[in-house]
């Protein structure tokens, strides 16, 4: 048996077990709810990250879950699918609509929504990617990538991150770097390499406080020495809201076109106007060969994905790259095309932009009062609260996070925690100022309290 079941620090994936779990289990849980928990233990496979669960949700509209007991928080976690909220009217429009008369398509078969859904990704993803293929989930269509990489180029190799996250199937932890994803699960796929993340304030390269693209080079330097890499695959910002500098992708851009691999941006939780953009990439000015999006293009209803690539990459009509049975599924394209039509009309992603710049401005502010915040990160509305211990800027403050965390979840505010001190603020970004000053109120409060 493991000797932790819970997920390592490093991930960004938090904890599903602790002592703070176990307090706030304790004192908030009613004998009903730990009869459905303890049911949902005895039938479900146990693994990390989803078990075990901690409540019991009933319901969620908008912003807010609500659990059987009743209680509603915050959720600025959402698992990334939020972007238009739970629920939101006009998803579930379009998606009652489209079950009254094509439900399914079968496979040979197409239709106007899927069409309709593909012309519309072509039209808002900046570069030339033209061609479009859809997938029942983000993990499959990393995989579809991956394939069409290997087609493309005829090569079989990978450069990723470590600490990246693109699914949980054997290809998608072959690339991935999050060793709990890793971790006993015996050979994964060969020429799988990896380097380090760029982020100077973790920085492997000596950069200090500053990157200086050094990681980059290293990235080069395997793209040069190996000379048969056929993509390098990476989260253009990470969940930790960790934002490397514009300048670190465009030599990756250059390195990659130089030796012949493709660039994959895998934008599968942060697309969609998380961060104050349509996609994250958006603000480095570097276009990938092939984008994966994923999560919230399901309206948050949906397990529904995509894989969007250059017109020249089209190089594979005698082969199966995803042939999945929901490639097409009607009612989820219904649900993406409403939500992509969300975002667009309701103005969402200047929402993101606006409201993130304030609440960054607000955590900004607190750090000024709280020493234990050792920084404070941002782009839209993904933010990044790296706590610390105090007296000690170097040292991770991981008790003291996941304190927080359920304090905050006690006062109907839940998110989660990142690398195991990041507190990790990613709201619906359909939420109100109103609404998000009181969430930030909430943080500040705990961390007061926190360390009284």
């Amino acid at each position: 048996m493991s000797a932790s079941r819970g997920q390592p620090p490093e991930s960004e994936g938090d904890v599903n077990l602790s002592a703070h779990r176990r307090a706030w289990l304790d004192e908030h849980i009613d004998p009903n709810t730990r009869q459905i928990l303890d049911e949902d233990e005895r039938y479900f496979l146990r693994q990390s990250l989803s078990t075990p669960c901690m409540n019991v949700l009933e319901a969620c509209d908008g912003i807010y879950l609500q659990d059987t007991q009743g209680r509603r928080y915050m959720d600025f976690h959402g698992n990334s699918v939020h972007q238009v909220g739970f629920g939101h009217p006009r998803v579930i429009e379009a998606i009652t609509e489209q079950m009254r008369t094509l439900s399914f398509c079968t496979r040979r078969y197409t239709n106007s929504v899927a069409v309709e859904l593909a012309k519309k990704l072509v039209e808002i993803t900046p570069g030339d990617l033209s061609k479009v293929l859809f997938a029942p989930g983000g993990t499959s269509a990393v995989g579809l990538a991956l394939k069409l990489a290997r087609m493309a180029t005829g090569r079989h190799k990978t450069i990723s991150m470590w600490d990246s996250f693109h699914g949980a199937s054997l290809d998608a932890i072959s690339i991935g770097g999050a060793a709990g994803f890793r971790r006993n699960a015996g050979p994964l796929l060969p020429g799988a390499e990896h380097v380090p993340y760029p982020y100077a304030g973790h920085c492997l390269f000596g950069c200090g406080g500053e990157c200086n693209t050094r990681c980059a080079d290293y990235v080069e330097f395997i793209l040069r020495n190996e000379g048969d890499i056929a993509a390098v695959i990476a989260e253009p910002t990470r969940s930790a809201a960790i934002f490397p500098p514009a300048d670190y992708w465009r030599k990756v851009r250059e390195a990659c076109d130089r030796y012949g691999a493709l660039l994959i941006f895998d934008e599968i939780p942060h697309a969609l106007g998380r961060t104050g953009r349509m996609f994250a990439y958006e603000h480095d000015g570097v276009d990938p060969d092939i984008l994966v999006l994923g999560k919230g293009l399901g309206g948050g209803v949906f397990p529904f994905a995509a894989v969007v690539a250059g017109g020249e990459f089209d190089v594979a009509p005698d082969a199966a790259l995803g042939h999945y049975t929901h490639e097409k599924n009607p009612v989820a394209c219904a649900a993406a095309l409403a939500t992509l039509q969300v975002i667009e009309e309701e103005g969402l992603l200047e929402r993101s932009s606006t409201l993130g710049a304030h609440a960054l401005g607000r955590l900004r502010e607190m750090a000024e009062r709280h020493d234990v915040i050792g920084e404070v990160r941002g782009r839209g509305l993904l933010m990044g609260v790296e706590l610390v211990e105090p007296g000690d800027a170097s040292e991770p403050a991981n008790d003291l996070a996941d304190r927080v965390m359920y304090a905050a979840l006690t006062k109907g505010l839940s998110f989660k925690v990142a690398m195991g001190n990041v507190l990790s603020l990613a709201p619906p970004l359909t939420i109100t100022q109103d609404e998000l000053d009181h969430a930030l109120d909430i943080v500040d409060e705990c961390l007061r309290e926190a360390v009284e």
